[in-house]
């Protein structure tokens, strides 16, 4: 199989990582609720998880909380900034992980920037909607549809200039391109840790720069007379026992993507996903590619998408098609009614698997 959906998870997951989540499972007991070897080697593990992520993302170990998705983190951080009603300001590009909640909260939510590849657009509107106000502003790093990289330094300076807390979606970005968590001085960034992280599903981290509102109460292994959450992280955002081996799992994928460098897996993957939006252009497909640009690129075929998706699966590639949980996407792209075709290459990413891929398109014609 040529998988090229990296968008929606990692896989085959790298062999340290595996070994790693094994390795818990054969010896960690409960962190935090004991002081015997198996707890204390459950907290390392813990410990490991955290301190690899502060130094891939410039923040302090205490404020990378562990969550189940980057989708927990996101509903974490936006109960924590955005009460009913509200205005929030977001991009054209979100994904039903920030747009979900934000409906569930009745917010009165403003898009600003709906261009594909243009961030000048993106910046222009940005100011305009921010300029006006807003208890809060969304916005994804890279879209999880088309690739489309935001400027999300500039994006970030402007919130600060007008005062604006803000929150990034780092699901398609993390583990590929470079998140300074100190320099952004983003309020949160949740990511996934399955991902470019290349850890188990069933793993996150909120990056937090202010205490999150807890989605659930209970025990933390810390202050346990006391019947309100703690007031420091990460306990705060971590009750329950929490995903030991699945931690494990996700420091090894960090360290496995410092030792290959966001440089060279960015490069890589937009290589490629270039190489392929060329071909499919040359084949006569509808394509959606621009000079901001990961790792991802989205294609209309002359036929339906989940069909040809189903297809190109028969023939061994491994893409996704639809709308990607993404309709505000589509919507900004004009792609609501037909979806698209998703083809997201990861940090292996080949010359030969993009031509797999198009000879396997070539049949869709």
């Amino acid at each position: 199989m040529i998988y090229l959906d990296n968008g929606a998870t990692s896989f085959p997951k790298p062999e340290p990582v595996r070994r790693a989540v094994a390795a818990a499972m054969d010896c960690c007991g409960n962190p935090g609720r004991g002081g015997y070897p198996a707890a204390m080697e459950a907290v390392r593990r813990i410990y490991d998880c955290r301190d690899a992520a502060a130094e891939l993302f410039d923040c302090k170990p205490e404020q990378v909380v562990l969550t189940s998705s980057c989708t927990h983190g996101l509903n974490m951080a936006i109960q924590t900034l955005v009460k009913p009603g509200s205005r929030v300001v977001i991009s054209g590009f979100e994904h039903n992980a920030v747009t979900r909640p934000l409906h569930a909260l009745n917010a009165q939510v403003i898009v600003a920037g709906r261009r594909l590849f243009d961030p000048e657009d993106t910046l222009r509107e940005w100011e305009n909607a921010l300029r006006q106000g807003a208890a809060a502003a969304v916005f994804t790093h890279v879209s999880n549809v088309f690739g489309y990289i935001l400027p999300v330094e500039e994006m970030a300076e402007l919130c600060r200039i007008y005062e604006v807390p803000f929150i990034v979606d780092a699901a398609q970005s993390a583990g590929s391109l470079p998140i300074n968590f100190r320099a952004w001085s983003a309020d949160f960034v949740a990511m996934p840790g399955h991902k470019g992280l290349l850890g188990p599903m069933g793993t996150g981290l909120l990056l937090c720069n202010r205490l999150p509102k807890p989605l659930l109460a209970g025990g933390t292994g810390s202050e346990s007379q006391n019947q309100e959450m703690p007031d420091f992280l990460p306990d705060r955002g971590e009750p329950g026992t929490p995903n030991v081996a699945g931690a494990a799992g996700l420091a090894a994928g960090i360290r496995l993507v410092r030792r290959m460098g966001l440089s060279r897996i960015a490069c890589r993957e937009h290589q490629e996903a270039k190489r392929c939006a060329e071909g499919l252009k040359r084949l006569g497909f509808s394509v959606f590619s621009g000079e901001h640009q990961g790792g991802t690129v989205s294609f209309i075929p002359q036929m339906d998408c989940e069909e040809a998706a189903e297809l190109l699966g028969k023939q061994g590639i491994a893409v996704r098609a639809g709308l990607h949980c993404a309709p505000l996407a589509h919507e900004s792209a004009g792609t609501l009614k037909s979806g698209t075709v998703r083809v997201s290459f990861g940090p292996e990413a080949t010359p030969e698997q993009s031509r797999a891929f198009l000879q396997a398109a070539r049949k869709l014609l």
